[in-house]
């Protein structure tokens, strides 16, 4: 037979798109159009459907940047429709390419009830089906006119950003505006030879299948009448009917499909654009629902079921039933789909906490599974924190966009730090936005790793992103693709009985240890500096307010504010969002974002001043409140008294020019440079820095990666370095014991000043930068003489280690790391912290000198960058870090140190010291938490964990009578297998393994 395959293919594309395609809708008239351009925020619903409005015609242009404009559409449905099915074609100026990238908008009747809303691929509005003929129609359209940030050609630096910078130029054109009559086998036909066409550019050249469905798609191509689609589009369907009910083959791979619509809660929008985004899409979600029986559909991130219930309660109402229906399912328990890198210990928990409880709250429903399918990376403390809030499953995607190395596994258990080991899952499908496409589908199964041993993946189904969900065409493609030949088989499900599957057919799946890291989207841990410093400060005042609001609750009665402190977690949870802390939104959610820090702060520091006033009394004692977990100069952790601070700091001339910093633990050599040139460990009798070099060095790197500018930095950027060693001026600082150093780069300034604590051997740096640099990137770097083959950074609940080496393509891609309050690199019996108050990134590099043949272990702490996009003026400004070099240090003296650094004392004046409300003997174990019950009982929760990777017991002593004592999970809930924890008086014992992680509840006597 002669090979005609490239022509009856090239023939199938062109009557799909200019003879079937167009014959959907063979019969329409036009809709009367009118608009009302809201003049500033978005209006209410009953407000934007009462509002006057003036006639619109198809192709006049529409929407200001971020603006909002009602249109009304009316019309009548022509009598000689009648017995037909009819919908609203309403084309508000979409580019297909980009559903959830620009203008969208939710369609409402008069009475103001919501109907579906509206995107590039979901333009249809049911009228009738069928239609008596006659009607009135009469709907409203809540337009949104979100610019193009991320264009065809992407990452350009644009104003479009920010509403403030915008401008007014309309953005889009309206377009078709009309009521038509929809032939449903004509509609059909075309699923029918999507799905076949698209099979069939998956399967062998050398497959029967394929020719079998190539001369099918032929002869009902034959059977089709291109001057009559419509009444010869069901012969044509007839003759695909064998082709489409043959079976697959019963090793086929198993696809659970999902329906999805991965909203991201801010991105190239900002929040109050997403609040409008979940509506239209669950809108539609539960639209879809009530059509196709089969279809099922998962939503995350608690926060936005939240928003749908405070500000669509019409929308909530249909949600709620379809989750009672067991169709529309809450996902992942977690408040947003957040950041895990970044987020402290106890903020983590709280994503688990906050996010479970709202569903169990409103649902009775609790999730096994946490979903985060786009989610830049995975901390190696995460697993143990996913068991303690009672789940046992984890989704994500995006470690299939690593660019070095193809991860192992789809399958697998993932090993944390503590030993807790979560069922994992990357879908092979490789995207979250799957549409049902031939494509996606044979990729999946081809690209599963886990064949032989398994057979099931997940493809979450649905436009994403900015929102829109799945399409009744992607549940026409799946249902065809159900028991098909040639593909895997799919079925609805959700991700529960997903899982369920898969680990009962993978009892025995492989391990991986450690962190899930991304090769890609690095920079995040550094951009947006301002953002990243109000999520920490915010962090550790949370810390602090429930602490001392906690003591003064059980001490004084002063009531404890449990609204408010819900309410603010929840606000600095939501900014831990995947592209909120992580610097990858535009400049109006980081602005605000800012703003919302400040007031976050503001209101916590007034929290915790009422506390410590009701705690310290009235009186003239200076008392200094210790919200760390360790004690310091005579404070206990969590008490206040008058600190014994001993030892003095010295400064002197150096010889050679600069200064000489000493307090008889530490001497410091700081040339007139203003780098350190020796930090000498007098205990040990050791110096810290590296022959001939020079630590708190300041680079600088060009800054210009190849995609992605506000999330990537590529490792190219090493290739040239510029070293910031001129001074304006170097002197003794104002307190008369510190060095102050002014430099000048480009166009903007760095003012740093280095002490010494007296008593501590610990090196202050203090750096204050105002940066005004474009596309750079800007590092601290303390080159060490330790001879170490990895070094510790801190991570939820523990710390993690990575090589200092590059032996392997695995370890030469983490160029670029995480690190929280501090990293420890150590020789054995002696070693190096380097702490920091608001810093993420770092690099650790090592080299060995040819003049003495030592080892260098350098550390980089990553400070500003200035990416043109998304935000063209990101961290233009001031910004002030505060680091610490801990010469001598241990990884308890670093654990001990990044609290110290990130908790500051408070001084207040009273008439009495205060004893902390819990106790711990063992300086190993970390207090992360001490607050009040979320239940309101009054009952004393307390948080604590193994801090240095070994065994340990916990002995607490309660600073009140305790009736009993329960270990719990995350949310507060007794733990059924847990040993309970040993009393002795009123001392409490609980044995810890390596990094281990407990909650016990303290009722009170």
């Amino acid at each position: 037979m002669h090979d005609d395959r490239t022509l009856v293919e090239a023939r199938l594309k062109r009557v799909l798109d200019e003879r079937i395609r167009p014959a959907v809708y063979p019969e329409s008239v036009p809709l009367d159009v009118a608009v009302w351009h809201a003049p500033g925020e978005p209006v209410p619903v009953a407000e934007g459907i009462a509002a006057s409005v003036q006639p619109i015609e198809a192709g006049a242009r529409w929407g200001a940047p971020w603006g909002t404009s009602w249109f009304r559409v009316t019309g009548t449905v022509p009598p000689a429709w009648a017995g037909r099915t009819v919908e609203a074609l309403l084309d508000l100026g979409f580019d297909e390419n980009m559903p959830g990238f620009q203008c969208e908008g939710l369609v409402y009747r008069p009475d103001g009830t919501p109907v579906k809303g509206l995107n590039p691929r979901n333009q249809w509005v049911r009228i009738g089906a069928p239609v008596e003929g006659g009607e009135e129609v009469r709907l409203h359209i809540e337009a949104a006119s979100n610019p193009v940030i991320l264009d065809y050609h992407p990452f350009l630096p644009t104003q479009l950003g920010d509403k403030e910078t915008a401008g007014s130029e309309p953005q889009y054109r309206l377009e078709r505006m009309d009521l038509a009559v929809l032939d449903e086998t004509v509609w059909q036909l075309v699923v029918d030879l999507e799905v076949l066409g698209e099979l069939m550019a998956e399967l062998p050249l050398e497959s029967a299948r394929r020719w079998d469905v190539l001369r099918a798609v032929e002869r009902a191509l034959d059977a089709l009448d291109l001057q009559d689609v419509g009444g010869t589009a069901a012969a044509a369907r007839e003759r695909l009917t064998d082709v489409l009910s043959t079976p697959a083959s019963p090793s086929a791979h198993r696809i659970s499909a999902v329906g999805h619509a991965h909203i991201d809660s801010a991105w190239l929008w900002p929040l109050r654009e997403t609040v409008r985004k979940v509506a239209r899409t669950t809108s539609n979600m539960t639209a879809l629902l009530e059509d196709e029986p089969d279809f099922v559909f998962a939503m995350s991130q608690a926060q936005q079921w939240a928003w749908v219930k405070e500000h669509r309660p019409e929308v909530w109402a249909r949600v709620k039933k379809a989750v009672a229906d067991g169709r529309f399912v809450p996902a992942g328990g977690m408040w947003v789909e957040s950041d895990t890198n970044m987020p402290g210990s106890e903020a983590m928990a709280r994503q688990f906490v906050h996010g479970k409880r709202f569903f169990l709250d409103e649902f009775g429903v609790e999730n096994d599974e946490a979903w985060l399918p786009d989610t830049f990376g995975f901390a190696a403390g995460l697993p143990q924190i996913i068991k303690a809030a009672g789940s046992k499953w984890l989704l994500t995607q995006k470690i299939s966009w690593s660019q070095t190395n193809k991860f192992p596994h789809h399958t697998f258990q993932w090993e944390g730090i503590d030993g807790t080991r979560i069922f994992t899952h990357f879908p092979p499908v490789d995207t979250y936005n799957c549409s049902m496409k031939g494509s996606e589908i044979a990729h999946a199964a081809s690209n599963f790793k886990d064949k032989g041993v398994a057979r099931h993946s997940l493809a979450p189904t649905g436009w994403g992103d900015g929102g829109g969900g799945t399409t009744r065409e992607m549940v026409a493609k799946a249902a065809r693709l159900r028991d098909l030949e040639g593909s895997a088989t799919v079925v609805w499900e959700t991700p529960g009985e997903f899982f369920t599957k898969a680990a009962a057919e993978y009892p025995n799946a492989p391990v991986w240890v450690g962190e899930l890291y991304l090769e890609l989207h690095r920079a995040t841990l550094t951009s947006q500096a301002g953002t990243k410093q109000g999520n920490r400060r915010s962090e550790h005042l949370l810390r602090e307010a429930e602490l001392w609001a906690a003591t003064a609750a059980v001490r004084t009665g002063l009531p404890y504010p449990y609204e408010a402190l819900d309410r603010i977690w929840k606000t600095v949870l939501l900014h831990q969002f995947h592209d909120i802390l992580p610097g990858s939104s535009i400049a109006w959610v980081h602005r605000e974002a800012r703003a919302t820090y400040r007031r976050v702060a503001e209101e916590l520091d007034g929290i915790i001043d009422v506390a410590q006033r009701a705690l310290a009394g009235e009186g003239a004692t200076d008392l200094v409140f210790n919200s760390a977990p360790h004690g310091r100069d005579g404070v206990p952790a969590g008490g206040a008294r008058t600190p014994r601070i001993e030892g003095v700091a010295a400064l002197a001339p150096r010889v050679q020019g600069g200064y000489v910093l000493d307090n008889g633990l530490l001497r410091v050599e700081i040339d007139g440079r203003g780098l350190v040139v020796s930090a000498y460990d007098l205990t040990a009798d050791r110096e810290t820095i590296a022959p001939g070099t020079a630590a708190n060095l300041l680079q600088l790197h060009p800054d210009f990666p190849n995609m992605w500018d506000a999330w990537d930095v590529d490792e190219f950027y090493r290739n040239t370095v510029t070293d910031l060693v001129g001074t304006d001026e170097i002197t003794p600082g104002e307190d008369g014991v510190s060095v102050r150093i002014v430099r000048s780069f480009g166009a903007s300034r760095v003012t740093q000043v280095l002490s010494l604590a007296a008593g501590e051997p610990r090196l202050g740096i203090d750096t204050e930068v105002d940066w005004h640099e474009s596309e750079k990137f800007l590092k601290l770097a303390f080159p060490l003489d330790v001879h170490a083959e990895r070094y510790a950074s801190e991570t939820q609940f523990g710390h993690f280690h990575r090589p200092t080496h590059t032996n392997t393509s695995w370890e030469a891609a983490k160029f670029e790391a995480c690190n929280h309050r501090f990293v420890h690199i150590e020789e054995p019996g002696w070693g190096v912290a380097l702490v920091n108050d608001s810093t993420y990134g770092h690099d650790v590099t090592r080299t060995v000198r040819d003049t003495d043949g030592g080892t260098t272990t350098t550390v980089r702490v990553s400070l500003l960058r200035a990416p043109r996009f998304p935000d063209p003026e990101t961290d233009q400004g001031v910004h002030r870090f505060r680091h610490a070099l801990v010469p001598g240090a241990g990884i308890g003296d670093a654990v001990r140190e990044g609290w110290r650094i990130n908790l500051p004392e408070r001084r207040v004046s009273g008439a009495h010291e205060v004893a902390p409300l819990v106790s711990v003997e063992q300086d190993a174990v970390v207090v992360t938490a001490v607050k009040l019950a979320d239940d309101g009982t009054g009952d004393v929760v307390v948080r604590f964990h193994e801090s240095r990777g070994g065994r340990t017991r916990a002995t607490l002593t309660p600073g009140f009578d305790v009736a009993t004592v329960t270990v719990t999970d995350l949310l507060e809930r007794p733990l059924a297998d847990a040993t309970a924890p040993g009393r002795d008086g009123d001392r409490i014992t609980v044995p810890l393994r390596p990094f281990e992680l407990v909650t016990l509840r303290l009722r009170r006597a």
